[in-house]
């Protein structure tokens, strides 16, 4: 399981082929791993090490993952919390889980009811990976209004 305060980062290809290796899961519901609406792993049906070729991808591309959770129907992505339903992260990223690897893993309850003991429903690892902090967007608007604020005193003083 990716280490707790890992909450929110997003996971961003390196440049060159991304390729997944299950870890696990200890869940009881069927869940499903999509990057682009294409399935990558089932938890209940996909062997532990089971390795996938997830494409080249450019640079600084985000890759949103999606964990769709058969038994509620509910859908949990990486990044930010707004991004889900119930407005909390559902994913923990953690780059340099070995060398050059980046781990995920998902929470698949509604409300993260099993908290930092959580994130234990599907695990994955990749290559060629980092990860980065996606702000909120409330965040990002307020340092839009700040900056604005500065160019328009600083126009006031000239």
């Amino acid at each position: 399981i990716a280490a707790p305060g890992t909450e929110g980062l997003s996971v961003i290809a390196s440049g060159g082929e991304v390729v997944a290796k299950y870890e696990g899961n200890t869940a009881a519901y069927s869940n499903d791993l999509l990057l682009n609406f294409t399935l990558i792993f089932n938890n209940h049906a996909t062997a532990v090490g089971a390795i996938k070729s997830l494409g080249s991808f450019a640079a600084g591309t985000e890759l949103v993952f999606q964990l769709r959770v058969n038994n509620t129907g509910n859908n949990w992505y990486t990044g930010a919390a707004s991004r889900n339903a119930d407005g909390l992260f559902h994913a923990r990223v953690q780059e340099n889980w070995q060398p050059g690897v980046t781990l995920v893993s998902f929470e698949d309850l509604w409300g993260n009811p099993e908290g930092v003991n959580g994130f234990n429903d599907l695990s994955f690892s990749f290559t060629n990976t980092q990860t980065t902090e996606v702000p909120e967007p409330s965040t990002v608007l307020l340092m839009m209004l700040g900056l604005a604020g500065l160019i328009a005193s600083r126009r006031r003083k000239a």
